[in-house]
């Protein structure tokens, strides 16, 4: 009858003590024998857990259900996993963003262990190390979690883990950063010293609301000049040169068209009339597109979003005296525009392509008016007519509906 044992073991010290180590690489390991090889495997710090895991491990062996888990280290995984789920699952941005926290954040961690050997207590050090630090933001920290949770979840479903160590490990707490956005006099004094067409561009922004690659993506036929709508059909993706290289795409093709950040993102904005007769004066003077772009450069191409940032937006918030803001800070600036107003949550949802009403309220529900005020005095005339009665006829009133 097959036989297993429990060990404490510490691979970066090789002490056998149970609990004399803090190692982050220091556990219980499961000791069984397959045939004649004999396996190890990590389960973590708790002995119990450790115990389950052994007789779980042993029941299998007995049936004849046993199947050995693939040994691989976390580099190599998170490789294969980029290469044949991400790049094909995810939009182009997404992929880059994955990328880099793999290479700047996980892998220097996690890299060079063995997916097995990685045990709950480590992913919980990490993410302890990294708040206490303060490399990142907590919301940083936790985009790595989640990255890290998705990986080895697919890991777990390949074969490589039988279970997922990240799973129950919780986020860090995240406090509420106030968004930034320009006034309505701001705004003006932005236009006033900005140059065309990137006034124009600034303008379209500040009263549309659309991403800076919607923004880029729009074309002529986007607008629909009777019904006063633009419609977001569309993104854009610059490729970085090493990217380009990886694809091996030429230094001249070096963008795409892509498709909005979510199904949502799909939308009809509403074109005001300033703003429409903007862009009709815009549509005179701008160059000729054989893509059919809205904004691009003198040759008709796109335009690169990292150089309208540097030789135009910044510039032209230093000579108007602005602080400095992001772009999409133009983006908050139409939502402060809506709400001003008065418009409903739900049409700055879809006039902003949320993808759920709750990410526009946790984004600007602090903007939202508070409507509580008053409640109970509009509940009171609603019913009773409060507001034509005095004060008796009002208390006759509640105490005939108490009757």
């Amino acid at each position: 009858m097959a036989q297993g044992s429990i060990i404490w073991r510490c691979r970066q010290c090789g002490s056998r003590a149970a609990g004399a180590c803090e190692h982050p690489r220091a556990g219980y390991y499961i000791a069984y024998r397959v045939g004649k090889k004999q396996k190890w495997e990590a389960v973590g710090r708790n002995k119990k857990v450790a115990e389950r895991r052994l007789a779980e491990v042993m029941a299998q062996l007995h049936s004849g259900t046993f199947r050995s888990v693939q040994q691989i280290t976390f580099e190599e995984f998170s490789k294969k996993w980029l290469k044949d789920y991400s790049s094909s699952r995810v939009k182009p941005t997404t992929y880059r963003s994955y990328r880099g926290m793999v290479k700047w954040h996980l892998g220097p961690v996690f890299g060079s262990q063995r997916l097995t050997d990685i045990t709950p207590d480590q992913v919980q050090a990490y993410m302890a190390k990294s708040l206490r630090e303060k490399p990142n933001s907590p919301a940083t920290i936790n985009k790595t979690l989640v990255l890290l949770k998705q990986v080895l979840k697919h890991a777990r479903q390949w074969g490589y883990l039988r279970e997922n160590p990240a799973e129950d490990i919780k986020h860090a707490r995240v406090e509420l950063i106030e968004m930034d956005y320009l006034k309505p006099d701001e705004v003006c004094l932005l236009l006033k010293h900005s140059d065309e067409p990137y006034r124009t561009l600034f303008l379209t922004a500040a009263l549309t609301g659309m991403r800076m690659g919607e923004l880029l993506a729009l074309q002529w036929g986007d607008i629909d000049w009777n019904a006063n709508r633009i419609y977001v059909r569309r993104s854009i993706f610059w490729y970085l040169k090493r990217e380009a290289e990886e694809l091996g795409q030429e230094e001249s093709d070096l963008w795409r068209f892509t498709s909005p950040k979510s199904k949502r993102s799909k939308r009809a904005i509403i074109m005001s009339p300033g703003l429409k007769e903007t862009l009709e004066i815009h549509r005179l003077q701008c160059p000729a597109s054989p893509h059919d772009l809205v904004f691009c450069t003198p040759k008709g191409t796109p335009l690169q979003y990292r150089n309208l940032i540097r030789r135009e937006f910044e510039p032209a918030l230093a000579r108007a005296g602005l602080r400095k803001i992001r772009f999409h800070d133009l983006r908050h600036t139409y939502t402060s525009l809506l709400i001003a107003q008065g418009a409903h949550a739900k049409f700055i949802q879809s006039q902003l392509g949320h993808a759920s009403i709750q990410t526009t309220l946790d984004r600007y529900g602090h903007l939202l008016p508070e409507t509580q005020v008053g409640t109970g005095e509009r509940l009171d005339a609603q019913l009773f007519g409060a507001a034509q009665k005095s004060d008796g006829s009002q208390a006759s009133d509640l105490t005939m509906v108490q009757r």
